[in-house]
């Protein structure tokens, strides 16, 4: 072969490859679902899919009922833009609407035969607030470790949560309420039928979410709606194991059917609507709150849905017994201690805890001028750090799927306006490292933060792959044992330790059993009326 043959020879080597390599890396662009054909974008060596509907629009007629399979269409579908938020006060990127089920994709695959593992991300918010087009969550770096992410919309506050006698007659299950769980599990049927097209593994599917979103993890794993439906799960500053409420208040915010449905009657007074049917035709906009007003919206324990007051579920082996990673962060209570007068704190906790109040501040001690983080760490358990703890602990004693804990205290030395020993990490304050969407233009963003961020996406996505999250290159990370009970600390050097304020946790534990005693039920009622 002379050089000019040689020279033209690899130059259509060289096309061919280019050629072929396009096409396996463009291959997704364009995917078949059960509805028609989806178009996305091509970003960062993966596929990218937004604004994918999972359900029919919820307005009009299925406004407060139980999503509907999205409509079938014609031709190519684009899917690269977010849909709209649901209705809510907030003010998220992507703005609000009622229309609002839809999903985000982020796929690493190249093909639709790759079976990868699947990480679904549901937001939080108080169910009152969320969005799936938050910056913080977009999946690109996540997806690029291997698994395809997933975000999913659903209707928070009154949209999303009404309980109502006129929507209990009109549901086949003879219930109402908890439409936007409904949501979540439809988001997860449309991918049990359709993630396979976009290289996902149907049967590999791993829920995940923070705050609200974690607490929707929770009941989801107790739910016999999600049955099949998930794989592993993942709760972040979550876990719901209070007692049904008599009360209002944080770690007790379950209502049951009965409750729900008469502060239904009372919310829907105020519209001057005689029906449900009238109501459903008022514009959207009206149902937005004036602000963060609780309860604005909240799932309850319906019998459908949410069986039972989940503590009780779980003695009783009714859970969907999966892998759990489960956690919460140091100092979750600096973001919910708003009023820093010492004296109103003492005596909210005095109403709060009745008899077992000087035993709780014993345990969890304020200071003579301020409320330190010691005692902010009574708001922390009582809202996430008491519910973490039970799950693993009744997971481990009634099912037999492992349970990882953590405990996230990662702050470096670079607040200002207090003393680093009274700061810890705060609410929310790990979801940015996990998803590894740190802005690294910040000057304070830190090489210990980037190699955390690493970890914690190492961790979380190892789980999601395996149903563990150790490897080769991290620390081991051992499940919960309950007869030695331990926690992964994410500090500056990472560390296997034992469950953080145990014996704070005790008491608060002691009380919580006495609450669901008929005299704690008692009380309860007392200081209601």
């Amino acid at each position: 072969m002379n050089t000019s043959a040689r020279i033209k020879k690899l130059i259509m080597l060289v096309f061919f490859t280019l050629i072929t390599h396009n096409t396996h890396a463009s291959s997704l662009k364009q995917v078949n679902v059960e509805q028609g054909t989806l178009e996305g974008t091509i970003e960062a060596n993966l596929t990218v899919f937004k604004g994918v509907p999972f359900a029919r629009p919820p307005v009009g007629e299925l406004r407060w009922k139980a999503p509907q399979p999205p409509a079938s269409w014609q031709g190519v579908r684009e899917a690269k833009k977010y849909a709209p938020a649901p209705i809510q006060a907030g003010n998220p990127v992507s703005g609000i609407s009622e229309d609002s089920l839809y999903l985000n994709i982020w796929t690493p695959a190249k093909s639709a035969d790759e079976q990868l593992p699947v990480f679904v991300w549901i937001y939080g918010g108080g169910f009152s607030f969320g969005s799936s087009s938050d910056p913080i969550f977009d999946g690109t770096q996540l997806a690029n470790k291997g698994v395809i992410v997933v975000s999913i919309a659903y209707r928070v506050g009154q949209l999303g949560f009404l309980a109502h006698p006129e929507l209990n007659k009109e549901s086949k299950a003879g219930v109402s309420g908890n439409y936007g769980l409904l949501d979540q599990i439809a988001a997860l049927k449309w991918l049990k039928k359709n993630i396979s097209a976009f290289g996902g593994d149907a049967n590999n599917l791993t829920i995940a979410g923070e705050s609200a979103g974690g607490i929707s993890v929770s009941m989801l794993a107790a739910s016999p709606l999600a049955e099949g439906l998930i794989n592993k799960v993942i709760s972040q500053s979550g876990g719901s194991f209070g007692p049904t409420r008599t009360i209002n208040y944080p770690g007790e915010n379950m209502s049951t059917l009965k409750q729900a449905q008469a502060e239904g009657v009372d919310y829907v007074k105020q519209f001057g609507a005689s029906s449900i049917a009238e109501l459903r035709k008022v514009d959207a906009s009206k149902f937005i709150p004036k602000g963060w007003s609780l309860p604005g919206g909240w799932p309850i324990v319906d019998g459908y849905v949410i069986k039972d007051d989940q503590y009780k579920l779980y003695q009783q082996g009714q859970f969907n017994d999966v892998p759990a990673l489960i956690g919460y962060n140091s100092d979750e209570g600096l973001s919910f201690v708003w009023d820093p007068d010492v004296n109103k704190f003492v005596a909210g906790v005095k109403k709060r805890y009745g008899p077992f109040a000087e035993r709780l501040l014993d345990a969890y001690p304020v200071a003579k001028n301020s409320i330190p983080r010691s005692a902010r760490n009574l708001v922390r358990d009582v809202a996430f750090g008491w519910h973490t703890w039970s799950w693993a602990k009744l997971q481990t004693q009634y099912g037999n799927a492992p349970v990882y804990l953590y405990y996230f205290d990662h702050h470096p030395k670079r607040k200002q306006g207090a003393k680093d020993e009274d700061h810890g990490s705060a609410h929310g304050h790990e979801i940015a490292y996990m998803f590894k969407n740190l802005n690294k233009s910040d000057p304070n963003i830190t090489q210990d933060d980037l190699k955390m961020s690493e970890t914690m996406a190492t961790y979380w996505t190892n789980f999601a792959k395996n149903g563990h999250p150790n490897n080769d290159t991290l620390p081991n990370w051992p499940a919960f044992d309950n007869e030695k009970p331990t926690t992964m600390y994410f500090q500056e050097q990472l560390k296997i330790g034992p469950v953080p304020d145990k014996n704070s946790l005790n008491v608060l534990d002691s009380y919580f059993k006495w609450r669901r005693t008929p005299e704690g039920e008692k009380w309860a009622n007392n200081v209601a009326n």
